[in-house]
C-alpha cells in the first residue's frame, strides 16, 4: 500500500499508509490528542474521524474544547438521547435534534409528554449507552434505499425529511449499536466520547 503525506496546521508533515483515518493519526501523535479528538477537517472539509484518507491531505484534528468540537459533542449527545428514548419508548417517533447555544434537544412525537420520572430514566439510559462505548459509523444510502429503510422503521418524519432533500445530495445515516438515524454529521466516533450531560427539562406541543 502506498504512503500519503499528511500536512498539519503548523505546516509539519508526516507519512502514513493510504487508508489511515484521522483517529489513528491522532493516536499516533499521542493519547491525549486521541482522547480529546471528536472530529476532523480534511482539506478544510469538516467530517468524521473515521473517514479513510487515501490521498495527500491537510489534516486538522478538531477537539472537544473548540467551538466546532463542542457542537459535535452536543449534536452527538442529542442522538444518544434519541437512542435512549427509542430503547425505552419504542413507539416514539423521532424528528430532529440539533445543537443550539451550548444545549441540545430532540423532538419526539409521543402519545403524552415525558414526566420527570421518564426524564430520569432517559438520562440513566444515556449514561449506560455512553459507558458501553458503542462505535458510531456513518453510511451513505441511495435515496430509494433510505426511504425504504425509514418507512420500514415507521419513522414518518424522517421520510418527510428525505423527500425534501435535493436528489443531487448524498443521504447519510449514522448507526450506533442497533439505533439508526438520519444525519449529515459529523459525529463523535463512539458513544464513550460523550461523558458529561444533564437533561434539564421537557416541553410539549399539541
Amino acid at each position: 500500500m502506498n504512503d500519503i503525506t499528511i500536512t498539519f496546521p503548523d505546516k509539519s508533515t508526516r507519512s502514513f499508509p493510504a487508508g489511515i483515518n484521522s483517529l489513528q493519526i491522532a493516536e499516533s501523535i499521542g493519547p491525549r490528542l486521541a482522547e480529546a479528538a471528536v472530529a476532523v477537517k480534511i482539506d478544510d472539509r469538516f467530517t468524521d474521524l473515521t473517514v479513510p484518507i487515501d490521498h495527500d491531505a491537510k489534516v486538522e484534528i478538531v477537539t472537544g474544547d473548540s467551538k466546532e468540537g463542542h457542537d459535535v459533542l452536543l449534536h452527538s449527545t442529542a442522538h444518544l438521547m434519541a437512542q435512549a428514548v427509542k430503547s425505552l419508548f419504542p413507539d416514539a417517533k423521532v424528528t430532529i435534534g440539533p445543537a443550539i447555544e451550548n444545549r441540545f434537544y430532540y423532538d419526539f412525537d409521543i402519545d403524552s409528554t415525558f414526566s420527570d420520572v421518564d426524564l430520569g430514566k432517559i438520562e440513566a439510559k444515556m449514561q449506560a449507552l455512553a459507558k458501553s462505548d458503542y462505535s458510531i459509523s456513518r453510511l451513505e444510502l441511495k435515496r430509494n434505499e433510505a426511504l425504504k429503510t425509514f418507512k420500514e422503521m415507521g419513522e414518518e418524519y424522517k421520510v418527510e425529511i428525505i423527500e425534501a432533500i435535493d436528489e443531487s445530495e448524498p443521504i447519510s445515516v449514522y448507526r450506533q449499536d442497533d439505533f439508526l438515524d438520519l444525519c449529515r454529521g459529523p459525529h463523535v466516533p463512539s458513544t464513550g466520547k460523550i461523558k458529561y450531560f444533564k437533561l434539564l427539562g421537557t416541553s410539549g406541543a399539541y
